[in-house]
């Protein structure tokens, strides 16, 4: 690709705008939309959202309890439990999936970007501190 320099385009513009039209096709992806319309339907979700906070709420006294040595085998089976009680609800089910379709897409956009890179683009762009 070549950078026209007389239309005052530099590189970086050049990649500003690419990135700006790359989120808008993603946004126009049917995966993408199918995600927000499935989000929505949990936050809009009374039971959802009440087995949201019950879970999170154990989930955080769980790794307190594992933190300090107090977790037991029991407390895992109940978060466990717990996740897949939140999980069968019809209307989360439903966004896991159309989250996880979401994902696939995206992996594929990274693997596409990265490839000319030979880097992971994601991984790199996405933050630090991996281990």
């Amino acid at each position: 690709m070549s950078i026209d320099t007389e239309s005052g385009e530099t590189p970086q513009s050049t990649v500003d705008q690419l990135s700006r039209d790359l989120g808008e096709a993603i946004a126009d992806l049917p995966a993408y939309q199918r995600f927000e319309e499935a989000k929505e339907a949990v936050e809009n979700d009374e039971e959802a959202q009440e087995k949201i906070q019950e879970f999170e709420e154990f989930r955080e006294e769980f790794m307190l309890a594992r933190q300090t040595g107090e977790a037991t085998q029991d407390d895992l089976r109940e978060l466990q439990a717990k996740q897949e009680a939140l999980h069968d609800i019809p209307v989360m089910a439903e966004f896991l999936q159309a989250q996880n379709e979401l994902e696939l897409h995206l992996q594929e956009i990274n693997e596409t970007i990265s490839e000319p890179l030979r880097i992971d683009f994601g991984q790199k762009a996405g933050g630090c501190c991996e281990d």
